[in-house]
């Protein structure tokens, strides 16, 4: 009967560690990692609702955004102007919702190409030998030193003509955005994809599925690669938040979208000659810019640590 009632001590042992096993895999203490710095928590929650309002705020406000109230220009923020009116009697809030798609969407894709091209150039240099590395950064290292503002202006202004003639005016200047902004933020992911493939290359698991005779792509793709991304991850987040800075600050020298497409960084270059008369213009926007990008930021943080073997939180 005691045989019956009480389970063996070989199976009472086993069953938790199983439990434990499936309890506490890899992403799931990086997920518990993450939620315990709060400031990357709450981050989460706030781009999220900043997302949402974005998103589905059009549905709920129904005001045009390009709206033309000579009778209300510059108004103060109130009922029927939450944020209040342009220097053309334009919503507010109308067009930042509007222009958050865009400075959102513009920040995600540049870096998307930031990583894409970061991560294969990065791999190249660090899983080969010799010319090509030494080629690859190279490159890199000439991309670095060269000035960034500049030569980001230089190519718009070159290129948005011929773009807006194949695609049209709003999805030339998005794309060509889009690529020049990501085009210049491959180098940090490249040195730091590099990086992390110099040391894992030779670590025992990658040496014995080399032995095994593994191609160098299955060492990159199964091996190598899965292993890395989690600084790829982090220095991704960094790069939306700088890639919306980036947009923010050429609408601001009005070389962005054009005037009718109200973007975060547009509407703070036309809110520059009301700040005495209209804070409100420049508050509301420059707001919303900065909420994202420390938003941002601290979920970079918060990956940087749930995403590091060795952070015990």
């Amino acid at each position: 009967m005691v045989g019956l009632t009480h389970a063996s001590p070989t199976v009472e042992a086993a069953r938790p560690v199983g439990r434990r096993d499936r309890r506490f895999s890899p992403w799931r203490e990086a997920w518990r990692r993450f939620r315990r710095h709060r400031l990357a928590a709450i981050s989460v929650v706030v781009l999220a609702l900043l997302a949402l309002s974005i998103l589905l705020g059009p549905l709920f406000w129904h005001v045009a955004i390009n709206d033309i109230d000579f009778t209300a220009r510059l108004s103060p923020p109130s009922w029927d102007h939450p944020f209040g009116t342009d220097d053309l009697g334009q919503d507010l809030l109308a067009r930042m919702i509007y222009g958050g798609r865009i400075s959102l969407a513009v920040g995600f894709a540049a870096m998307a190409v930031a990583m894409f091209a970061g991560t294969i150039i990065g791999a190249i240099a660090g899983i080969s030998r010799g010319s090509i590395d030494a080629t690859l950064m190279w490159v890199t290292d000439l991309f670095l030193s060269l000035p960034q503002l500049p030569l980001l202006l230089l190519v718009i202004y070159l290129f948005r003509d011929i773009l807006k003639n194949i695609v049209g005016p709003e999805g030339g200047v998005f794309i060509l955005i889009v690529l020049v902004i990501g085009g210049f933020r491959w180098m940090p992911v490249a040195r730091l994809v590099r990086a992390q493939f110099l040391s894992l290359r030779e670590k025992e698991f990658v040496e014995a599925a080399r032995a095994l005779g593994a191609s160098n792509w299955r060492l990159v793709v199964r091996h190598i690669l899965p292993n890395a991304l989690g600084p790829v991850i982090v220095a991704g987040t960094i790069d939306v938040a700088a890639a919306i800075i980036a947009e923010s600050t050429l609408s601001f020298l009005g070389l962005g979208f054009p005037p009718d497409i109200p973007t975060w960084g547009r509407l703070l270059f036309d809110a520059k000659d009301y700040l005495d008369i209209a804070p409100h213009w420049a508050l509301f926007t420059g707001g919303a810019i900065f909420i994202t990008v420390i938003a941002i930021n601290f979920i970079g943080d918060g990956l940087r640590d749930a995403l590091d073997p060795r952070k015990v939180m």
